[in-house]
């Protein structure tokens, strides 16, 4: 199998989903694809995708922005996984997280998916959970506003300020996370304290 790495940005396709909170995973990876100084192709797997290096010397990757909505995005990513040979410990989720606080980047390996429709198809159609997550903090809902309802908003005026840092910033873990591995790509972005929930 090859060395090349999948980054996938999860998200919805189309123009009214594009500040959505659900697509942040597609957001760092225009701000990804703006840093190898490339544009986006479509490809056959139901994607756009980039082929490139990260940074001089870098890693070999593949960009790719499923272009099916989120709930069914395994189709495209195993597709493509396929296409280009990569082994699923080689492939990156990029996606919201309720779960952490808005401007909080976490990382991990596995896991469930925590209603995440994104990640449980991506799941199914490799047929492990053992893939990469880059876990891009979105907040909780406020009140009793529905989850869906919330990620499928566009982010607030007061996050709108901070996004393009938190976007940087998780442009920054994917790249650690290739580049020097998960544990470094931890150390780096995870809080210090211990009483931080997962």
């Amino acid at each position: 199998m090859t060395d090349t790495w999948l980054i996938v940005g999860l998200g919805n396709p189309g123009a009214e989903y594009k500040g959505n909170r659900h697509n942040v995973g597609q957001m760092v990876l225009d701000e990804l694809a703006g840093r190898m100084g490339g544009k986006f192709k479509t490809h056959k797997a139901r994607a756009q995708v980039l082929e490139g290096r990260l940074g001089i010397g870098g890693p070999r990757v593949v960009l790719s922005k499923p272009m099916s909505y989120m709930n069914v995005s395994g189709g495209p990513v195993s597709g493509l996984a396929n296409f280009y040979g990569i082994d699923p410990e080689h492939v990156v989720a990029v996606h919201d997280e309720i779960d952490i606080p808005f401007n909080t980047i976490k990382l991990k390996c596995g896991g469930g998916e925590g209603g995440h429709n994104g990640l449980r198809d991506m799941s199914k159609a490799l047929a492990t959970k053992e893939y990469l997550r880059v876990r891009v903090g979105v907040g909780r809902p406020p009140g009793r506003m529905d989850t869906a309802d919330y990620v499928l908003r566009d982010f607030g005026t007061a996050e709108r300020k901070d996004l393009p840092f938190l976007l940087d910033g998780a442009a920054d873990a994917v790249e650690m996370l290739v580049r020097e591995g998960l544990t470094a790509a931890q150390q780096k972005f995870h809080p210090a304290r211990s009483d931080v929930h997962e």
